[in-house]
Parts: C-alpha cells; sequence; structure tokens
C-alpha cells in the first residue's frame, strides 16, 4: 500500500488522542517500538472523505517538544524526519490554554496543524463555550469541535483536513514567529543568522527554532550541534551563557522560563 499523505497526530496525555485515533484506524493500524527504545510506535490506514487512502502516525502523547522525555524526542523526530502532510493537535477542550503551548510549538516548527477540540462535552458540562469560529481564524487554519469517544466531529475533522492539506500542498514549512522580548528577541536574531548561514541542522529544523532550542538548553540540539559546527556550537553557547547570566542578574529569572511566558502570553492573547 503507498498512500499519498501521511497524517500525523499529536497532543498532550489524556486529551483523547489516541481514541481520536483508534477511531479513525479501526483494526486498520499496527503497534510496534520505536527502534531501541520502549516507546510505543502505532500507525494505521484510513480512506479520507474523497477516497484516498492516507496513512496516519498516531505520535506519542506530549506536552511539549523540547527533549525532556523519550517521547517529546520521538514525536519530533518523526515530525522533522518523516515530515507529515499536516499534524492533526487534539486538545483537551476543557483545558485549553495548557493543551495549546504543544500547538504553539508545533507551528514554530513550521507544520501545518489542523486543531480538534476534543472532550467538547466535557467542557460544555464545566460551563465552557469556544469561540470556534474566532480561534480558527485567529490561527489562520481550520478548528474542530469533536468528542472522540463517540466519534462526534470527527468525518466532519477529516474533511476539513484534507481541504486543508489541499491548500496546502507544494507550501514550504512557514514557522510561527514569536517576540520573546527585549532580552531575547536581538540574541536569538544574531543565534538564527548564523545558524542560517551555516546551515546547522538545516535538513530537519528551522533556523530559529534551533536557537530557541539551543537558549532551552536542550541537550540533543546541543549534542548535535557540537558534532557538527564545533566553532559555531562554542560561539552560540557563549551567547547562551551572555544572556543566562544578564537575565539572571538582572530579573532572577533564565531563558527557558522567559520563553514559556512568551509562549503563554501569546496563547492569551488568543
Amino acid at each position: 500500500m503507498d498512500p499519498q499523505l501521511t497524517i500525523a497526530l499529536a497532543g498532550n496525555p489524556n486529551s483523547g488522542k489516541t481514541t481520536a485515533f483508534n477511531a479513525l484506524t479501526g483494526s486498520h493500524q499496527h503497534v510496534g517500538n520505536y527502534p531501541g527504545i520502549t516507546v510505543e510506535k502505532k500507525e494505521g490506514f484510513i480512506k479520507m472523505p474523497s477516497g484516498r487512502c492516507v496513512r496516519f502516525i498516531d505520535l506519542p502523547g506530549t506536552y511539549s517538544l523540547t527533549a525532556y522525555t523519550q517521547e517529546e524526542t520521538v514525536a519530533r523526530h518523526v515530525l522533522a524526519q518523516e515530515r507529515p502532510d499536516v499534524v492533526i493537535d487534539v486538545l483537551n477542550a476543557g483545558a485549553l490554554e495548557r493543551n495549546l503551548y504543544l500547538t504553539i510549538q508545533l507551528l514554530e516548527l513550521g507544520v501545518p496543524v489542523v486543531l480538534a477540540l476534543n472532550m467538547m462535552d466535557e467542557a460544555a458540562k464545566q460551563g465552557m463555550t469556544i469561540d470556534i469560529e474566532r480561534l480558527s481564524q485567529r490561527l489562520g487554519f481550520p478548528v474542530m469541535a469533536t468528542v472522540a469517544r463517540t466519534g462526534e466531529g470527527l468525518p466532519e475533522l477529516l474533511k476539513a483536513t484534507e481541504a486543508y492539506i489541499e491548500t496546502k500542498r507544494g507550501e514550504p514549512w512557514e514557522p510561527l514567529h514569536i517576540s520573546y522580548g527585549p532580552d531575547l528577541d536581538p540574541v536569538l536574531r544574531d543565534m538564527e543568522a548564523a545558524i542560517a548561514e551555516a546551515g546547522l541542522l538545516a535538513s530537519e529544523y528551522p533556523a530559529r527554532w534551533v536557537a530557541l532550542k539551543l537558549l532551552e538548553q536542550d541537550e540533543e540540539i546541543l549534542t548535535r550541534s557540537r558534532a557538527e559546527a564545533p566553532e559555531l556550537a562554542a560561539d552560540l553557547e557563549r551567547q547562551v551563557d551572555e544572556v543566562a547570566r544578564h537575565l539572571r542578574d538582572t530579573l532572577n529569572t533564565w531563558p527557558e522560563a522567559v520563553i514559556a511566558d512568551y509562549r503563554y502570553g501569546f496563547i492569551s492573547s488568543l
């Protein structure tokens, strides 16, 4: 079977992502492990509304794309190396702000995203209402309401996803740019320019994303940068150390915390 399209499902643990995956793929799935680790690898095939066969990848449940856990490392490797046509990000609608943190990181990677606001029935029971149309307008891509447990909204989700893929076909990934404030923006700009000029990890990640990961002290990106471009890596780490020292002395904080604060600020503005 040689499907034309690959769709990845991403989401926080307990967002209903795997329930959605099982509902969509049914028995047309297989489960294994990623090489050398115990993280489960789940894939399946489904027919889209157009009749086209599509490969579905159920990414491990993660809260972010920084390599704190094997699951997070696996999720970003799949995204960077397999480059799915779209990622359906499954969110727990009742915890929208917390769940959107992963969404923002997917967008900073440049991945085309469709949001599935799942557990909408639970959100309604909590007295929550979400202006889905407004959220979609603000983000610039489809946002769909689903209840994966009952299958509600899943056919509409697939239809919207397929239509969105058509609009994105052939276009390069476009990373979201967020301002990280007066302390980080200048150093981020300088690091991004140096990384882009050297082509550091360019086959997998946008230059700005690599710079952000270095500011977040991401072990895997640090190690790979040192191996691929030792002199550049040393210069980049010097810049990170300088801004980290400045933040510690002036604001009693560190780059990773500032980055998280500005991401949540962006989410709050949504």
